[in-house]
């Protein structure tokens, strides 16, 4: 739906369903429901998750005209789409394969860019923007030597490059203006603002400028096309597991020129180990779950950082002098205590202060999708649960 700061959805990535079939089907049985709650007398935007199969499917003309159809007949539009999750990602076991195949490989790229000619078909006529988050290239421990990942990371650019060319075509094409937006995420090859600002000025740039100039643009209007069509996804979860300030994250953005095509809004576990530690291991044992990563970054009594893979290791890894744990598992964005844990829920609510006080981003997609792996006392009716998070952060706006 329109708010003051951008248009807001939830990322159907919550929904199963790796064909379109089977993803439409569940469209179809909740999306009007959720409508009629959050949104019933105006247009409600959707976050489409398309799996690569999903994808294929689509790009059918029936499949796709039918698609179509009923986003009009419902009074819904697609603006953004999630195409990190190449594959499944319910019912199996997804761990460090969420990456999967990464950017190293043409199968991700041509996903890719089927998926942005669905979107530029999709967007509505008074719409001109449009983004797909994505990997951040790869999964960093895939690559088990500097030489090795320095060299992955090239191959990755190159084909990103390859995007950016496909996406200067459908500008040219169908006037709308479409970016890729890339999405750190701890323990991928790009895990925080930091690390993604490197890769923009030292291998994205110089290999995108020396390319798009073999095509005959100039210098200047290469920067400028890449700027365009390569932004951040800004998952809000991802950079409060890193501890990063939403405002400091911004800024850095802002001093080098480079857009957010999107904010995931997403909240992570954080554990406070100043008290009852032992109990709240115990706790957090239940949220180490076979299917995703979740990834944790502590915090140690000196102030410095530890990171651990998932759960199991960090569980194993715990010592005394380990203060606090922010947790990789997104959960629902509307409770900020989880018995004797809590969660980042306060990241959401700077991140949309500072988002309102000066808006840098025209998306917002509410990205929880761990509800069938919650322990039992937090789950909830799938549709009610996204109906409450999505009135949660109306609210915030």
């Amino acid at each position: 739906m329109q708010t003051p700061y951008g248009h807001l959805s939830y990322c159907s990535n919550i929904h199963p369903g790796e064909e379109w079939a089977a993803h439409f089907s569940v469209l179809q049985s909740s999306i009007p429901e959720i409508k009629a709650a959050v949104c019933p007398n105006e247009k409600m935007g959707i976050g489409l998750r398309l799996a690569n199969q999903a994808s294929i499917d689509l790009s059918e003309k029936s499949n796709f005209d039918t698609f179509k159809n009923w986003l009009e007949e419902n009074d819904c539009y697609v603006f953004t789409m999630n195409g990190f999750p190449y594959g499944g990602f319910h019912n199996v076991v997804v761990k460090d394969q969420v990456h999967a195949p990464d950017w190293t490989t043409p199968e991700r790229t041509n996903y890719t860019i089927r998926s942005f000619g669905l979107l530029a078909q999709l967007l509505p006529n008074h719409l001109t923007e449009g983004g797909i988050s994505t990997s951040p290239l790869s999964y960093r421990f895939w690559w088990k030597t500097p030489e090795v990942l320095k060299e992955a990371t090239k191959i990755a650019t190159k084909n990103i490059i390859s995007v950016v060319e496909a996406l200067i075509d459908l500008q040219t094409t169908t006037g709308k203006t479409l970016h890729l937006d890339i999405e750190p995420e701890p323990d991928g090859i790009l895990e925080n603002s930091d690390e993604y600002i490197a890769w923009y000025n030292n291998y994205l740039l110089p290999m995108g400028i020396e390319q798009l100039t073999s095509k005959g643009f100039s210098s200047e209007k290469a920067v400028e096309a890449i700027k365009t069509h390569i932004q951040l996804c800004y998952d809000v979860c991802h950079f409060a597991v890193g501890f990063e300030a939403p405002q400091t994250v911004i800024d850095k953005l802002g001093i080098e020129g480079l857009k957010v095509g999107k904010i995931q809004i997403s909240s992570a576990l954080k554990v406070d180990f100043a008290s009852d530690a032992e109990e709240k291991l115990k706790v957090i044992a239940q949220y180490n779950e076979p299917t995703y990563l979740h990834q944790v970054v502590a915090q140690r009594k000196d102030g410095s950082f530890q990171k651990f893979p998932d759960l199991t290791e960090a569980i194993e890894g715990f010592d005394e002098n380990i203060s606090s744990w922010r947790v990789h598992f997104h959960v629902p964005l509307f409770l900020e205590n989880y018995g004797m844990l809590s969660s980042t829920q306060s990241d959401i609510v700077d991140t949309i202060n500072v988002h309102k006080n000066k808006s840098f981003t025209n998306h917002l997609e509410i990205e929880t999708y761990t509800w069938g792996v919650l322990p039992t006392e937090f789950q909830a009716p799938l549709n009610e649960s996204i109906i409450r998070e999505i009135n949660w952060v109306k609210g915030l706006l």
